[in-house]
């Protein structure tokens, strides 16, 4: 046999048996390759997962705040003597807040008076001395009339001063007074003590009320958004408000204002955020979300806010979200587990499409009690379904691939060494870049090599 004829049958040869080998993969003749006992696949309902609602990627944390509050100061010059509030109760308009220590507005009143009482002795004695001076001028000679004159007008000036600093003085005691019968700093509005501030600063050292009352009444949610998902989030955007606690508890909102001019510095009040990272130090921003309804909520409330995208709408049918279906040449299908516990190709019938919600309408092939698998790549037909996930080993065969490649380590495959490329092998093509194997003995096939195949052919 001629050596070009010899490279046609052997590169014919490793082909066969290179499809046979993929073909023998995929129909699961061979044990250990893509397909094992061990390999488990979970799958649920499609009734559980119609009801799952958008990923918690699209939330975002927020907080029950009242749309007015009151920030109250402290008269830095007087010394609060009691509190009668703690953070967190509820204050009506009146209630009595804190007081201010009187007994030094009192020595400061007594202070005041003597003061008064001293400038009015002063303005006693200028009239006095203007007496005396008007005697004087009528019997003084005509050439020191003119200096008597100046003398009194001269003390007629002081009078005025005196008497505008009793009125000062006197006004300043009204002053006292007030403050005395002021004492105690009562409410202006119903509400809930949000802070007290001894010291009248913040962390970052800058000056703030020593008391903030938030307003009952009228609610509304402050939410965070990083500036990653700044653009996710506008005004006038319709959303849900979701509790925490019941999933089922929710409220409708419209976004009223994204603050993109103040940035949020300290992010205690919130331990989640949508489709952030709360490890990054990207900027966040607060927004502000209108109610509809407040019945059941509370101030200082934890919620989720999700952006409305219709997932509450009640859908008659099937639906299901697209990612769930595969499309294989214009036949959808998805991968459902049938009555044996075993995973299949079941083919569906597609209606409508919900753009907003990327879901499909399931018109027939599926129904809500069925259990589907994900289509995750390397699925095949035969495998084992559970509803356990912890039956699921991860380690299984299956679990190895990554992406559509067969799970080979780029060389051996069953004792070969045909040098596949990373190329995936998962469709029609064959990964040898068009180059024979000339005289590659090491591909093994029912105990013989390629050498042994060509002698019977030959005849040997």
């Amino acid at each position: 046999m001629s050596k070009k004829k010899a490279g046609i049958l052997i590169g014919g040869v490793v082909v066969v048996a290179a499809a046979a080998v993929i073909g023998l993969y995929f129909s699961g003749a061979l044990e250990g390759l893509g397909k094992s006992s061990a390999d488990k696949v979970y799958v649920e309902s499609v009734s559980n997962i119609m009801g799952m609602g958008i990923s918690g990627n699209n939330r975002y944390s927020g907080v029950v705040e009242p749309q007015d509050s009151w920030d109250v100061n402290r008269d830095e010059n007087k010394t609060v003597s009691e509190v009668f509030v703690e953070v967190g109760d509820e204050v009506s308009e009146g209630s009595q807040l804190f007081a201010y220590d009187t007994d030094e507005m009192e020595l400061q009143l007594e202070q005041q008076k003597l003061e008064i009482e001293n400038i009015d002795n002063e303005i006693s004695g200028y009239n006095t001395q203007i007496k005396e001076l008007q005697t004087e001028k009528s019997s003084a000679p005509a050439d020191q009339q003119f200096e008597y004159t100046t003398q009194i007008q001269t003390v007629q000036t002081q009078i005025k001063q005196a008497e505008y600093n009793k009125k000062s003085k006197e006004a300043e005691m009204e002053k006292t007074k007030a403050s005395m019968e002021n004492s105690v700093v009562t409410s202006k509005i119903a509400g809930v003590v949000k802070s007290i501030n001894e010291n009248g600063m913040d962390e970052n050292g800058n000056s703030t009320a020593y008391m903030t009352i938030l307003a009952t009444g009228e609610y509304q949610i402050k939410g965070i958004v990083n500036e990653q998902n700044r653009m996710m989030i506008s005004q006038d955007q319709p959303v849900i408000i979701r509790s925490r606690v019941d999933e089922e508890m929710t409220w409708l909102g419209t976004v009223t204002k994204v603050d993109t001019e103040n940035t949020i510095t300290n992010n205690n009040d919130y331990y989640m955020e949508g489709g952030g990272d709360e490890t990054t130090t990207s900027s966040k921003y607060p927004f502000y979300v209108a109610l509809d309804s407040m019945e059941g909520l509370i101030l200082g409330q934890h919620v989720f806010i999700e952006l409305d995208m219709g997932q509450q709408e009640v859908k008659e049918g099937v639906w299901l979200y697209s990612y769930y279906i595969v499309m294989d040449d214009g036949d959808p299908y998805v991968w459902a587990a049938t009555d044996k516990n075993k995973l299949e190709k079941r083919f569906v019938e597609l209606g409508e499409y919900d753009e907003n919600m990327d879901e499909y309408e399931i018109v027939s092939g599926l129904s809500e009690e069925d259990l589907i698998a994900f289509p995750m790549p390397g699925l095949y037909e035969g495998v084992t379904t559970v509803t356990n996930a912890d039956e699921v080993d991860y380690d299984a065969p299956l679990y190895q691939q990554e992406g559509s490649e067969m799970p080979f380590d780029d060389e051996s495959l069953y004792g070969s060494e045909i040098p596949f490329d990373d190329e995936s092998l998962y469709g029609s093509e064959i990964p040898f870049d068009g180059e024979m194997l000339d005289g590659n003995t090491e591909f093994s096939m029912d105990g013989g090599t390629v050498d042994d195949f060509m002698d019977k052919i030959d005849g040997e």
